[in-house]
């Protein structure tokens, strides 16, 4: 089994690094696209992350990888088995699930078991990567070169979390919940604007140009090619030190406080610029809230706020995809000017209008507004 470079030695790429770690202490971020030049270390860091993932608990013998301790998720086995007999639950390690760039509809989704089927009559579904993929990391390579019927099929299951599969009489539907990374080369071709905006959170690697740190990188790979297992060894305790974090990480975040001014703040970056959708908005405050736990915080501070623009807004499309995404020098100056003046947010003026709206499927809210 190949030894993969460890994740703590990686050089000279903290904002990479930073967006893992969140991804990875907070999984309900929902994944993050990685853009980078050829050679900028895109493969190398996603393949590291399971060094640091903490394993999880799963039912023996399970396809899909049920979590015990959530049985509205559990597949339909598993729902079965545990009417019937006590489940074994184990610990399993999280992995890297590759989708290749060859990949049919029917392995990605899964199937149904046509030889079986022909010869007894019987269904069997034939688990697909999706299923594979529940609670690990789906890594997409190259994702700007998939056809676009499957990058289509890979986000709308992870949006709901489900794969729902159709066949001629058969239907079946599993749990289907995976921490999802994408990496491309820009020079490549670039994504649909409809599919940027289904990666919450990117970030853009560059080589780095630090003398010091390429020299680094030269003797950190040099050594790594010599001697994996030695080499690792040197980052174990790093690397169990950084487990550590995480796992204290995920226990602060249902603690973090944020602001009320930060929504306002959030919303006036967002509409100001004209970004589509909402999505940005929610994925700026839930980033923010994810870096303030891993730095033990109970507070979201201002530096988590611009942080969290930056990996939010850096490819997501403006006034319906005619502007280019914001640039960290644009968030930048966003923030600088808000220290240089008392920020009085416009949501405040409308604020009975807007209880009018959110109340409107309120008793009989509805039935009033159609009156009017």
């Amino acid at each position: 089994m190949k030894e993969n470079y460890p994740f703590t030695a990686i050089v000279g790429q903290e904002e990479l690094i930073l967006g893992i770690i969140l991804n990875i202490i907070n999984p309900k971020l929902g994944g993050l696209l990685i853009k980078g030049v050829k050679g900028s270390g895109k493969s190398t860091a996603v393949y590291s992350m399971t060094d640091i993932i903490p394993e999880i608990e799963v039912f023996k013998d399970c396809k899909f990888n049920c979590d015990p301790e959530k049985p509205e998720y559990w597949c339909e086995d598993c729902r079965k088995k545990y009417s019937e007999e006590k489940m074994e639950i184990i610990s399993k390690e999280v992995v890297n699930v590759s989708v290749p760039l060859s990949i049919t509809e029917d392995r990605l989704l899964g199937n149904v078991d046509v030889e079986l089927l022909l010869k007894e009559g019987k269904h069997r579904f034939i688990p697909g990567i999706l299923a594979q993929a529940h609670r690990q990391i789906l890594y997409i390579d190259e994702v700007n070169l998939l056809p676009d019927h499957i990058v289509d099929d890979i986000l709308d299951v992870s949006a709901m979390g489900w794969n729902h599969i159709e066949r001629e009489s058969f239907s079946i539907s599993h749990p289907s919940d995976f921490l999802m990374i994408g990496t491309m080369n820009p020079e490549e071709g670039e994504l649909r604007p409809q599919i940027l905006d289904r990666f919450p959170l990117s970030v853009m690697l560059y080589s780095v140009t630090d003398e010091i740190l390429r020299k680094e990188i030269i003797n950190r790979n040099l050594a790594y090619e010599k001697d994996p297992v030695k080499f690792r060894e040197q980052f174990q305790q790093e690397t169990k030190n950084l487990e550590n974090f995480i796992q204290i990480g995920r226990t602060f975040l249902d603690e973090i406080e944020v602001k009320p001014e930060f929504y306002d703040i959030v919303v006036k970056l967002c509409a100001e610029n004209k970004v589509d959708g909402h999505r940005a908005d929610i994925g700026i405050i839930k980033t923010a809230r994810t870096h303030a736990a891993f730095e033990m915080k109970k507070q979201v501070e201002l530096r988590h706020l611009k942080q969290a623009a930056k990996f939010v807004l850096g490819h997501r499309t403006r006034e319906g995809g005619v502007s280019k995404p914001l640039t960290k020098a644009e968030i930048d100056e966003f923030f600088d000017n808000l220290k240089d003046e008392k920020f009085s947010p416009k949501t405040e003026k409308k604020t009975e209008e807007i209880n009018k709206d959110i109340n409107l499927f309120s008793e009989g809210g509805l039935i009033q507004q159609e009156k009017k």
